[in-house]
């Protein structure tokens, strides 16, 4: 069933219920990640996955955590399964900042930190605190799906702006500034994933960092730099973040996803100081407090094992995947094709001939047994889009191989259609 068939069906069962018309007005503007959609579909087996952005943890060493977390109950069992602060334990706020040193952030105070579930979480805070409906939120296009549902869920007008090869284009920044501000509109944030952008994998280049927060400063605009991939950069030697030297007019959002674990749901947001207590206030009215137990396993993998050797070889085995991947689309699919090519992270972006739909590509692509993220979810837009999303990190090489195989064909076939 087409997927615009089965939502009409689900709209036409809901509306028919008494409770429909409880429903609040910004509960129509919730909706289901396309990257959930898809997850749940690759899980299927046989399927070759080049979807989901999930980190290769097969090189934890999962015993010695498991007796870690033994430990801590053990003999901290009453602190860990306990109620605990709202801003998260000092102790990790403080290897926090040791992070963020790795990352290139030299004046973090543990003070200014909020601990949150997931960096997701510190979005959703963001947009709550700042916006209100009919707010505009600005982002790059494209962007992380997760953020424009969590933005769109609280009545914010996302709007995209341009960018190539090396990232977000200033020029472009400032003149939808100048447009929606000459409209009468309100710009709350800019929204910014800019080193190894998902679902583009394209870094933003080191020149233009500050001129980005000089455009936002001189506009009012609060930057909001997500960073979950900056240590992921292959050679080794993330770009200095957005954050530096801009203490009051970015809110830095972090996340130990992708350099530890996404099960322990644990992020951070190093929030400037004069927004720290409203910021932290509604953290607190969310989730009361991030949880004790995954807070202590991630405080103890910090400071009880060479988690900065565990990314120097997770950072090896992503390079080594990407590499494999660029030579598989290099092989098999034509000139009209092209993609970019990462320093880091864990993505791919394609993009078609124009006039190609992607979306409905992937049901075909399901048949033959591989699956991608159509590049109409990572944009507020609703055309149609001629991009699409590959992920090598947490794909073995021969299978990468194996997955550029199956969907080659479908891609050849749909540039063939769209030629004739």
């Amino acid at each position: 069933m087409p997927a615009e068939t089965e939502a009409a069906l689900v709209r036409a069962v809901d509306s028919a219920h008494r409770h429909e018309a409880l429903f609040s007005d910004r509960a129509a503007n919730i909706k289901q990640s396309a990257v959930r959609d898809v997850f749940d579909i690759s899980i299927q087996p046989g399927l070759v996955s080049l979807a989901g952005g999930s980190p290769y943890l097969r090189s934890l060493p999962l015993k010695e955590l498991g007796d870690t977390a033994h430990r801590i109950i053990a003999e901290h069992g009453l602190e860990a399964l306990q109620y605990g602060g709202g801003q998260g334990m000092e102790k990790l706020r403080q290897q926090i900042c040791e992070v963020m040193a790795a990352e290139g952030i030299t004046d973090a105070d543990p003070a200014d930190l909020v601990v949150t579930t997931g960096s997701q979480s510190a979005q959703d805070v963001a947009a709550k605190v700042f916006c209100n409906p009919g707010d505009v939120i600005l982002c790059e296009d494209p962007t992380y799906v997760g953020a424009l549902n969590t933005f769109e869920a609280y009545q914010v007008d996302v709007q995209a702006v341009a960018m190539d090869d090396d990232g977000l284009i200033p020029e472009a920044l400032e003149q939808r500034i100048t447009e929606l501000q000459s409209e009468g509109r309100t710009i709350k944030a800019l929204y910014t994933i800019p080193s190894f952008n998902n679902p583009s994998g394209i870094t933003l280049k080191a020149s233009r960092r500050q001129v980005i927060v000089d455009i936002c400063k001189k506009h009012n605009i609060l930057v909001l730099e997500d960073n979950p991939y900056g240590l992921l950069r292959f050679d080794g030697k993330p770009l200095t973040p957005l954050r530096e030297g801009n203490p009051d007019d970015v809110i830095y959002l972090g996340s130990f996803s992708k350099i530890f674990a996404p099960g322990v749901r644990l992020g951070w947001a190093l929030v400037p100081r004069h927004l720290h207590r409203r910021f932290y206030l509604a953290c607190e009215a969310v989730v009361l407090c991030p949880s004790p137990l995954t807070q202590m396993l991630v405080s103890a993998y910090l400071s009880d094992y060479d988690w900065l050797g565990h990314l120097e070889t997770t950072r090896a085995l992503y390079s080594e995947r990407c590499s494999t991947m660029l030579s598989a689309l290099a092989q098999h699919l034509p000139a009209s094709v092209s993609w970019t090519r990462p320093d880091g992270g864990f993505f791919i972006w394609v993009t078609l001939p124009e006039g190609i739909d992607t979306y409905p590509l992937l049901y075909k692509a399901i048949d033959a047994g591989v699956v991608f993220i159509p590049g109409a979810a990572f944009t507020p837009s609703d055309a149609p889009s001629n991009k699409l999303r590959l992920a090598f990190s947490a794909v073995s090489s021969e299978d990468i191989v194996t997955g550029i195989e199956r969907l080659a064909p479908i891609l050849q076939e749909a540039i063939a259609s769209n030629h004739a």
